[in-house]
C-alpha cells in the first residue's frame, strides 16, 4: 500500500475544513433564529406612541433664567473671539 500523495492529503484537509465551517455556520443560523424567537417571546419590543402635540420649548424646565442669560452671553463672546 502506498502512502497518499501530498496533493491528496491537502484535498482531504480542505474538504474536512470546509465541511466543518459549513456545519458551524449552519448551526449558527439556526441557533440565531431560535434566540430571536425566544427574545421576541419573553421580551417583546416596546411600542413607542408619538406625542400628538409637541410642547413649546421656550425654556428647558429646571434651568434658572439668570443662568441661561449668562451662558448665552458667554457663548456669544466665545464665538465673537473665534472670528
Amino acid at each position: 500500500m502506498s502512502e497518499p500523495g501530498l496533493v491528496t492529503q491537502g484535498l482531504e484537509l480542505m474538504v474536512f475544513g470546509m465541511g466543518t465551517v459549513f456545519v458551524f455556520l449552519t448551526m449558527l443560523v439556526f441557533v440565531t433564529g431560535f434566540m430571536s424567537k425566544l427574545v421576541n417571546k419573553y421580551a417583546p419590543e416596546e411600542v413607542i406612541v408619538p406625542v400628538a402635540a409637541k410642547k413649546k420649548r421656550s425654556q428647558p424646565q429646571g434651568v434658572d433664567p439668570q443662568l441661561l442669560k449668562v451662558l448665552s452671553a458667554a457663548v456669544k463672546e466665545h464665538r465673537a473671539r473665534q472670528k
